[in-house]
């Protein structure tokens, strides 16, 4: 069964308001075993949305709407479907006597606008709203030559809109399958390599039309692998993963570092847990947005109710040092570097990252201590190879440093960079470095 989901409003066209709606509506139909093929969001015009209608009727099996059935004169939606459908609006007296008694209760004169709330394309079952004055429409448009499509109306309220689904449009739908149906998902986290090279590392688990279907994403060069399987049960579509799974990990290995939500530091602190091994950061270019994933990653695994981590601290701090004076402080006890040359910013950069890794450790009393150095100014129009980001971890047995190439946004290649520190930390602990 194919749907599409609609969102109409000015304010979402216009980018004043974020349509989380149809985010929510699309994981609620994927749990009733409708692939959402569709997404589409239209303005405040009748034309418009007349001529939405009539593509999404064309083209789903399903259409759920939220948004414009309030009374006022931008509120196109029962118009737009009664057009797009070829049926007229009728008045139904039952959905009137409850927005009047809403009114009533509130001890205020109902507008006679109101009243075109109660209006419905012909043929339509009224959505009970049981918090607001907008009943909901749902109506079946006959398609001639095959199935009918069922359209959903429902307020871009989102309280309502979720009372109105689990009252009544979820077991609507769900009596559309002669046998339930449900498509689950799985996301898998990798790190490591390009979008492209990842790819070509799996066997032909990308193909379209493969059961299940493996999608891939990458957002902030963490790579996203989308598993989707569909099954009349949530046990039978992650029994059908699984044999997907177990090749995704044995084909990338230590590329994958966690599912779902998992973040590098996660998976870390998950690391770090297991091992009864503690970490500190020192951090030159990246303003302490590694210390604060850490702090945050730390904090969300001991409420973890999964695999909760120990009530000790495992990150133990981390320091800023965007100047050369907090360097030189930093690295005042134990480096080999000289205080001029830090002042001065005349110290190999490679040897400073390597020093503050080792000094934090020092200082913190951790077990493992990363950082990260300046990040370089990078300029498209310069000739030559683009300027080096260095990173170093301290470690019970020595210090690794590493550096890569800074090319690109600071504001794309920054946490890209300090993904890269993270994974230098994650690989040591998993010693496959």
């Amino acid at each position: 069964m194919l749907a599409e989901v609609i969102s109409i409003g000015d304010e979402i066209t216009s980018g004043q308001r974020l349509d989380t709606n149809s985010q929510w509506l699309s994981s609620r139909l994927a749990e009733l075993g409708a692939r959402v093929m569709y997404h589409t969001t239209v303005a405040d015009d009748l034309a418009a949305n007349v001529q939405v209608f009539r593509a999404a009727f064309e083209r789903a099996d399903v259409v759920v709407a939220t948004g414009g059935l309030g009374p006022t004169a931008d509120d196109l939606t029962r118009e737009a479907i009664a057009a797009a459908a070829n049926r007229p609006l009728e008045l139904d007296d039952e959905a009137l006597r409850h927005i009047e008694q809403l009114f009533s209760r509130r001890q205020r004169p109902m507008p006679e606008r109101n009243r075109l709330q109660a209006m419905f394309p012909q043929g339509s079952r009224v959505i009970f709203n049981p918090q607001g004055t907008a009943p909901g429409i749902d109506l079946e448009v006959a398609r001639p030559g095959w199935s009918s499509c069922r359209i959903f109306a429902l307020p871009g309220v989102p309280a309502e809109m979720f009372r109105m689904w689990d009252d009544a449009v979820a077991p609507a739908i769900r009596a559309l399958f002669p046998t339930p149906q449900m498509i689950c998902y799985r996301r898998i986290k990798c790190f490591g390599v390009g979008e492209s090279d990842l790819e070509q590392m799996l066997p032909d688990l990308i193909r379209r039309g493969r059961d299940p279907q493996v999608g891939i994403t990458v957002s902030g060069a963490t790579i996203t692998l989308r598993i989707a399987a569909e099954g009349e049960s949530e046990s039978e579509c992650l029994e059908k993963m699984e044999p997907t799974i177990a090749t995704i990990r044995e084909c990338l290995g230590t590329l994958v570092f966690g599912e779902e939500d998992d973040e590098l530091q996660d998976a870390i602190m998950r690391i770090l847990s297991q091992q009864g091994k503690t970490l500190a950061t020192a951090e030159w270019g990246t303003g302490g947005v590694i210390s604060d994933w850490l702090t945050t990653a730390q904090s969300t695994a001991k409420q973890s109710t999964i695999e909760p981590i120990a009530d000790s601290a495992i990150f133990l701090g981390g320091f800023s040092v965007p100047s050369a004076a907090a360097r030189a402080k930093l690295l005042s006890q134990s480096s080999r570097l000289a205080t001029r040359d830090l002042m001065e910013n005349t110290a190999d950069p490679s040897a400073v990252v390597a020093d503050l890794a080792d000094s934090a450790r020092s200082i913190l009393g951790a077990d493992y201590a990363l950082a990260v150095g300046e990040l370089p100014r990078y300029d498209p129009k310069a000739a030559g190879p683009p300027p080096q980001f260095h990173y170093a971890i301290a470690t019970p047995s020595g210090i690794r440093a590493r550096s890569s190439p800074y090319a690109g946004p600071d504001d794309v290649i920054r946490p890209r960079a300090c993904k890269q520190a993270l994974n230098l930390l994650r690989l040591e602990l998993l010693h496959a470095i």
